[in-house]
């Protein structure tokens, strides 16, 4: 199996602020990781590893979640 080396420290460091910043923003919206799910049409696994900063989630999945929360694409990756 071929595995992709590890981004860098800071690389991962920021996608964990994301992943804390899209947990904040769906908390104050008052949603569920589930809504979040059914709404992006996203997994709940796969959002749920978004969300915890475990896996790095493609620009398309971003708008579908900031879209799903009711949010603009800016305020999720605002770190």
């Amino acid at each position: 199996m071929h595995h992709q080396p590890l981004p860098p420290d800071r690389v991962i460091a920021r996608r964990r602020a994301v992943a804390e910043r899209i947990r904040a923003v769906r908390v104050h919206a008052n949603l569920t990781q589930e809504a979040v799910s059914l709404r992006s049409g996203i997994s709940l696994t796969s959002y749920n590893r978004i969300e915890q900063g475990h896996a790095s989630p493609m620009l398309d999945s971003l708008i579908l979640i900031a879209d799903a929360i009711g949010v603009d694409l800016a305020d999720l990756v605002r770190t």
